[in-house]
């Protein structure tokens, strides 16, 4: 712990860490102070001076608060602690001062700007400007940047706080943004004219304190008084991040970040952010059936008898897929049961065990922000989970040395490429490791793509002997956010996917990434239950229509195994139902009624199998049972986890703008080099 200074602020004494801003302090002092360059997860700039406070004793003039450490104030002449001024009229002047300077330029763009009602510029020009301009000259204007289809520029409005340039440098780790120019002449550019390569990008919008960068697909479509805002979680990816869904009516708007420290600070990937337009589009609004080799459109009635007559007296198995709440999954595992069937999660074949520490693993994410060492094993991080690769970002700025076995790929820093595959993965398994390596703080990060081979336990006990080597914790990265809620629940059994798909009848809850056999080959008999007409569909003999995560109450564990709930936004559309509420319909038609009428009901059976459920937002701590007898590996490279991050899920690919994306990204990987 730093050595703790007293510093008076605004007549109130508080005790503050030496290393502390005086902005900081001030903020932990209740008091508020005006910023925009300002960040506290970004590099100082002190470049817009709105932070300008009076320091008793000091120079004559305004101290920049967010670029004055605590322990740079002198006390007084008796040895008394520092004043602060924060309302002096010296204070209010240059802040007055400061305000008429920004707006000199400034475009009276509000009535149609898409920050208007959430701009920092305008809530702080209400609160500590004036009200007139002695700028009489014509107003300087700015070239719009093309940063892609995402992020939409007015640079007249920029008032050069340089938050997005730092983003992208320090955070995303492109460095396509800068400022060029000197006085009236200095403006932010991308480099060359390029678009954004990042799959963070859309944080800027947020970072931007006034109407300069806004979103482009939310552009002019609704004012933030008219939304209604849900805090939720995230399901792109199995992070868990914490977000807001903002809905008019019935329809998602836009998708924002909420601040978690424990997962995603304040930062969502791109695929989260703008993947809201998928939830309208190719949506299972009402029961099919299919009738004579054709889906036609049925009753909820209808649907149920066909569904429950499919099931009846036949082996059946349930199949989980991965944007699927907790206690859905739980309610499939039941009513599978008690036709004596399996219920599978693992649909991409990742050979995880049944113990938890085998599939939420020993580690929490925070842990990487202390971790000296680093070893990725089968993971594209940047990829798989970009809000993470950040976090990785952040601990190698930090000094953090990084390894990776694995497809060598662009993580945004540098590392140490150990090796491709299982050859290199023994032989780091078999070393020696120092006593000073196993006193530093590490972590192990495992991904699916080292999982889902034949050897996949293999891969996972070389991997956790790692970890123990190293005295590191392990984190098992997975690319489902349902995976470990569905694992928690039960859902897997002998066999893993390849036993499920052997069944007469599979019912398949969104599974979208699998492959079952066709009817016409004499295929299983598939009852599909989901939200969107995506392949399970296409494939089913008859189609429940699920409400998708945004539209019904669920239980969601991220990759480190932190329960979170996701809250209704809206509600589905047509006919479609929540899912458990199918489920439990389904069960009576079948005569093994499930014991519960309501989801609390329901969540309570569920906690009394997996208890570490009720704690929510808690990271459990796992332990392994005793290691055996190391197996042997072979040979052969890791893969990769998927293809395209953009088409990851049902909803990303309904969504228009995230195939835009996809092709957008397939012809940057393309584009030929100068020298072919």
């Amino acid at each position: 712990m730093s050595d703790l200074k007293k510093i008076m602020i605004d007549g109130t004494e508080v005790e503050v860490p030496g290393e502390m801003t005086l902005i900081q302090a001030c903020e932990q002092a209740g008091v508020e102070i005006p910023r925009f360059c300002y960040h506290e997860r970004l590099s100082i700039a002190g470049n817009c001076r709105m932070c300008l406070v009076e320091v008793v004793g000091g120079p004559p003039k305004p101290a920049a608060s967010c670029a004055m450490q605590v322990k740079d104030l002198r006390p007084g002449k008796d040895g008394e602690p520092p004043v602060v001024k924060t309302n002096s009229p010296m204070v209010k002047k240059a802040r007055e001062g400061v305000m008429e300077f920004l707006l000199i330029n400034h475009p009276l763009d509000c009535p149609i700007c898409d920050q208007g009602g959430e701009c920092d510029l305008q809530d702080q020009a209400m609160a500590y400007g004036v009200d007139f301009s002695r700028f009489r000259e014509p107003k300087r204007a700015a070239v719009d940047l093309d940063l892609g289809p995402l992020v939409e520029t007015h640079m007249t409005r920029c008032i050069s706080c340089t938050r997005c340039v730092r983003f992208t440098t320090e955070v995303a780790g492109i460095t396509q943004m800068g400022q060029t120019g000197r006085g009236e002449d200095s403006e932010i550019t991308s480099y060359l004219g390029e678009t954004l390569k990042s799959n963070m990008q859309g944080n800027i919008i947020d970072l931007c304190p006034v109407g300069a960068l806004v979103s482009k697909p939310y552009a002019f479509t609704a004012r933030p008084w008219e939304l209604t805002k849900t805090e939720t979680v995230d399901v792109m990816d199995a992070l868990g991040a914490s977000i807001r869904v903002d809905t008019k009516g019935r329809d998602v708007m836009r998708i924002l970040p909420r601040n978690h420290d424990g997962t995603n600070e304040e930062w969502i990937s791109d695929k989260t952010r703008f993947v809201w337009d998928g939830l309208r589009r190719q949506r299972l609004d009402m029961p099919y059936v299919r009738v004579d080799g054709k889906l036609k459109p049925a009753t909820w009635p209808e649907a149920l008898a066909a569904a429950a007559n499919g099931l009846k007296g036949k082996k059946v198995a349930g199949i989980v897929g991965d944007l699927v709440s907790t206690e859905a999954a739980f309610a499939l595992r039941q009513l599978m049961e008690k036709m004596g069937g399996v219920t599978e999660c693992r649909t991409d074949g990742a050979k995880l065990g049944s113990e938890r520490a085998e599939y939420a693993g020993t580690a929490a994410i925070e842990d990487i922000d202390a971790a000296q060492n680093i070893m990725l094993i089968g993971t594209d991080p940047a990829r798989e989970s970009p809000v993470l690769n950040a976090r990785l970002r952040k601990a190698w700025l930090r000094g953090a040395n990084v390894g990776l076995v694995g497809e060598k790929v662009d993580l945004t820093f540098d590392y140490k490429h150990v090796g491709t595959g299982r050859t290199s993965l023994a032989k780091v398994s078999g070393q020696a490791v120092s006593d000073e390596t196993r006193e530093a703080p590490s972590i192990v990060i495992v991904g699916m793509a080292a999982l889902t081979g034949d050897d996949g336990a293999e891969v996972f006990a070389h991997a956790r002997k790692i970890a123990e080597n190293s005295d590191s914790g392990l984190l098992i990265l997975h690319t489902a956010a349902a995976r470990v809620g569905a694992m928690d629940a039960g859902c897997h059994g002998e066999g893993g996917i390849a036993a499920a798909l052997d069944a007469e009848v599979i019912y398949n809850l969104g599974a979208d990434e699998i492959d079952v056999p066709a009817s016409a080959d004499g295929g299983p008999f598939v009852i599909y239950q989901g939200s969107h007409g995506d392949r399970g569909a296409h494939r089913a003999d008859v189609i429940l229509p699920g409400a998708a995560w945004t539209e019904e109450q669920g239980l969601f564990v991220n990759t480190e195994g932190r329960p979170q709930l996701a809250l209704r936004a809206g509600f589905a559309p047509g006919e479609a139902k929540e899912n458990w509420a199918i489920l439990r319909a389904l069960s009576a038609e079948v005569g093994f009624q499930l014991p519960y009428d309501s989801l609390v009901q329901l969540r309570r059976a569920l906690i009394e199998i997996a208890p570490q459920l009720a704690e929510i937002d808690e990271v459990a701590v796992n332990d392994f049972s005793p290691m055996g007898k190391l197996p042997k590996l072979g040979e052969g490279d890791f893969g990769t986890a998927f293809d395209d991050f953009y088409l990851t899920n049902p909803v990303a690919r309904a969504s228009q703008l995230m195939a835009e994306l996809s092709q957008l990204a397939k012809a940057r990987d393309d584009q030929p080099i100068a020298a072919e």
